[in-house]
């Protein structure tokens, strides 16, 4: 069996601070956790000293492209398992595999690879694909490749879950595009997770959409129409509906701090996801790339296309976990938009939280966010 305890850690759950506690843990689940330094000596149990430090639940990425100079899309297991291991470095037990717009050859053959991969992963857990178009609005694009996005193909999508089965968790489409309404009542008989972005829709247009079964924003703000005072938009639309939750891409550059505050004071952790929205810059820095079909230059972190249109990020999930803190946002709030609020959304019933008989799922921070090993299912994938 495989007995672990991790003692002198303050552990961060929902809604409260446990100093000085230890968790137990007992073949990947937990089993106990108790509110003080155990002094108790088991010999079956591996001893793992978090030093004072914060245990939080490990952080759960339901929009990462890739990272580490691998991109998802480059169809091969070394790609995705790339990004399993960055995932786990920097703070994340579990993701979405995330598309990006492009052949049906290429999306089909991603998934492929995905499925290759899941059960033997050197880092974080695939638990399930985030397909990001091509169902996108040519006027909202941002980084998506205009040559690839289509109006919504009910016929190609049935071919896609042909291949991917239950492993398609979450699709982001434009509502508004001829076959949007119809796409969305075909996915939510899926059980999937209906997201909107890209989108030019109206308020009204949202509204319908969040009505049919939509229920996520993807990166909001960033590729949807803007807010005006007589023509409020998707966003606001999203804000009037308590079942919709917003992705949030904490970087400093996609969202002023703000309008970040501004989300979860209306929304509250429950209605809010941290996410990367990661190119395989992350971990690297700076350079030329390509991504999307697009060559994109990444200059102080900020990656951009020739026009100066944002290409995503490069933010890892414990780096935007700080940010967010520093925008305002109390840490437990914070833990919760990383973990909790992305587990409640995907469905996944063992994970997001340190509560017994969950998967034994952790990240060790230091004080200033830095990762000192993440736990996936009890065992430490990757050490500082």
């Amino acid at each position: 069996m495989n007995h672990k305890m991790i003692t002198n850690v303050n552990v961060l759950l929902p809604h409260q601070l446990l100093p000085s506690s230890t968790v137990w843990i007992a073949d990947g689940k937990i089993e106990r956790i108790e509110t003080q330094e155990s002094l108790q000596i088991d010999e079956r149990y591996e001893r793992i000293d978090g030093q004072g430090m914060w245990l939080i639940p490990g952080m759960i990425d339901v929009h990462i492209h890739g990272a580490n100079g691998y991109d998802m899309m480059d169809g091969t297991e070394a790609s995705i398992q790339a990004v399993s291991r960055a995932c786990a470095a920097t703070g994340c037990s579990s993701f979405l595999a995330t598309s990006v717009s492009s052949t049906i050859e290429d999306l089909l053959n991603m998934i492929r690879s995905v499925k290759s991969v899941i059960g033997h992963e050197h880092g974080a857990k695939i638990v399930g694909i985030h397909l990001e178009g091509p169902y996108l609005n040519p006027k909202r694009k941002g980084m998506q490749n205009e040559k690839y996005l289509r109006h919504p193909d009910l016929e190609e999508m049935k071919l896609i879950f042909q291949e991917a089965g239950s492993l398609i968790k979450m699709v982001t489409i434009a509502p508004e595009l001829p076959g949007g309404l119809e796409l969305i009542s075909y996915l939510k008989e899926q059980g999937v997770v209906i997201a909107v972005a890209h989108s030019d829709a109206t308020y009204e247009e949202a509204k319908e959409a969040f009505g049919a079964g939509a229920s996520h924003v993807t990166h909001c703000f960033n590729g949807m129409r803007p807010i005006h005072h007589r023509d409020p938009g998707l966003i606001v639309a999203a804000f009037e509906e308590p079942h919709v939750s917003l992705q949030a891409i904490v970087d400093q550059v996609h969202l002023h701090p703000a309008i970040v505050r501004l989300m979860h004071r209306i929304k509250g952790p429950e209605g809010m996801v941290l996410i990367t929205d990661a190119l395989q810059a992350m971990g690297l820095g700076d350079g030329d790339y390509l991504f999307g079909g697009h060559h994109v230059h990444v200059t102080e972190g900020i990656a951009r296309l020739a026009d100066g249109t944002l290409a995503s990020s490069t933010v890892t999930m414990n780096e935007a976990l700080r940010l967010t803190v520093e925008n305002g946002i109390p840490l437990i709030d914070a833990v919760q938009m990383a973990s909790t609020s992305p587990a409640r959304i995907l469905g996944l019933s063992s994970k997001g939280n340190i509560e017994v008989g969950f998967d034994a799922d952790f990240v060790l921070l230091n004080e200033k966010y830095e990762v000192q090993w993440t736990m996936v299912e009890g065992v430490i994938s990757c050490k500082a």
